[in-house]
C-alpha cells in the first residue's frame, strides 16, 4: 500500500480552514451589541459563580471559557448538562448566572434544565449562533455567535462555530476583568505555580544577594582591588559606596573594557575615575518583575538594592533572577 503524500490541495485546503475561521471570528464584531452589555450586567451583579455549560463540541469550549473566566477574577466552573440532570443541578443556586453554549440552541440536554434554571432563580445567559432559538428566547440575555459557513468542506464538522464560540467567550471574560479592574497582581495569585506568578509575586529581596555576598568598594580603592571584588561577587559588578554605605556609582566588567582602551596607565587611577556614576537602583519591596523591566529597559544586567536611606544593602543581577525561574 502506497503512503499518502499531501500535496498543494492540501495546502490550500488548510488555508481555506484559517481563513474562514477568520472570517468567522471577525464577523462576530457586528454581533456585539447591547446584549453583550446586558450579559456583562448579569455577570458583573452576580452573587454567586458563572455556571457554564454545553454539550458535545460545545462542551470543550465551554470548559475553556469556564477556565479563562475563573482565571481572570470572575469565579466560574463547568457543569457537564448531562450530568446536571442526575445531580449536579444541586450545584447551581438562584444566586449563580448559567452561560449555557449551543450552536444549534436546540440541545436537549441543555433544555431539558432550562426550567430548573427558571424555578432556582438563577439568570441566563444563551450563547447560540440561533437567534431565534429555544435556548436563545428563553434566556434573559443571548450572545450571537453565529457564523456563515463551517470550515469543514461539507459544512458539518464544528469548526468555525466553536472558534466564534471560543473567541466571543474571551472576549466576554476580557470586558469584565477589565470593569472589575483586574491588574497583573491579581492575575498572578491565581497562577502562583508558573513562571508568571513567579515573576508578580516575587520580591526584590527575596533573590538579592546580601550581606557579605554583596560586592562593595570604596571610591578610591584602584582598579586591581576593584578587579577582585567583582571576581569575589561573581555578578559582573561592585558598587562603589561611601562611608555611609552611600551608593556613589558602580564598576563593572563594561567599565573595565572601556578604562583599557581609554586609559594607558591603570595603576594611576581610583574606582572614581572610571566608574559609572548615578547608577539605577532598586528597593527590596520592589516586585521582581520591576527589576526585570528596569535592566530591559536600561541593558543592565545588574543593579545595586538600597533601602529607603538610599543605603545599599544588597545587588541583583540576571543570573539571580534566571535561578529563581523568576524570567
Amino acid at each position: 500500500m502506497n503512503p499518502y503524500h499531501p500535496s498543494i490541495k492540501a495546502l490550500d485546503l488548510a488555508k481555506q480552514v484559517l481563513r474562514i475561521e477568520g472570517e468567522a471570528v471577525l464577523g462576530l464584531i457586528e454581533h456585539i451589541d447591547y446584549t453583550f452589555l446586558e450579559a456583562l450586567r448579569l455577570v458583573l451583579n452576580c452573587q454567586g459563580r458563572i455556571i457554564v455549560c454545553g454539550i458535545g463540541k460545545s462542551g470543550h469550549i465551554g470548559r475553556k471559557i469556564a477556565s479563562t473566566l475563573a482565571s481572570t477574577g470572575t469565579p466560574a466552573f463547568f457543569v457537564h448538562p448531562a450530568e446536571a440532570s442526575h445531580g449536579d443541578l444541586g450545584m447551581i443556586t438562584s444566586g449563580d448566572v448559567v452561560l449555557a453554549i449551543s450552536n444549534s440552541g436546540e440541545s436537549n440536554e441543555l433544555l431539558s434544565i432550562l426550567p430548573f434554571i427558571k424555578r432556582q432563580g438563577a439568570k441566563l445567559i444563551a450563547m447560540t449562533g440561533q437567534p431565534n432559538s429555544t435556548l436563545a428566547r428563553d434566556a434573559d440575555t443571548h450572545l450571537n455567535a453565529s457564523v456563515e459557513q463551517e470550515a469543514c468542506p461539507l459544512n458539518l464538522a464544528p469548526t468555525a462555530s466553536t472558534t466564534a464560540a471560543l473567541a466571543l467567550g474571551d472576549a466576554l471574560a476580557v470586558a469584565l476583568f477589565d470593569a472589575r479592574g483586574f491588574k497583573a497582581e491579581d492575575f498572578a495569585r491565581s497562577h502562583p505555580g508558573g513562571s508568571l506568578g513567579r515573576r508578580l509575586l516575587t520580591r526584590v529581596r527575596d533573590v538579592m544577594r546580601s550581606g557579605e555576598t554583596t560586592p562593595a568598594i570604596a571610591p578610591g580603592a584602584s582598579i586591581t582591588e576593584a578587579i577582585r571584588e567583582i571576581s569575589r561577587g561573581g555578578i559582573g559588578m561592585t558598587a562603589v559606596i561611601s562611608p555611609e554605605r552611600e551608593v556613589l556609582g558602580v564598576f563593572t566588567d563594561g567599565d573595565l573594557r572601556r578604562a583599557i582602551v581609554n586609559h594607558c596607565d591603570l595603576q594611576a587611577l581610583t574606582v572614581a575615575d572610571v566608574m559609572g556614576r548615578k547608577p539605577h537602583q532598586i528597593g527590596p519591596d520592589k516586585l521582581v518583575a520591576e527589576a526585570v523591566e528596569m535592566m530591559e529597559k536600561y541593558r543592565i544586567n545588574q543593579i545595586p538594592v538600597v533601602d529607603e536611606n538610599r543605603q545599599l544593602i544588597g545587588a541583583l543581577n540576571m543570573h539571580d533572577l534566571f535561578q529563581a525561574k523568576a524570567i
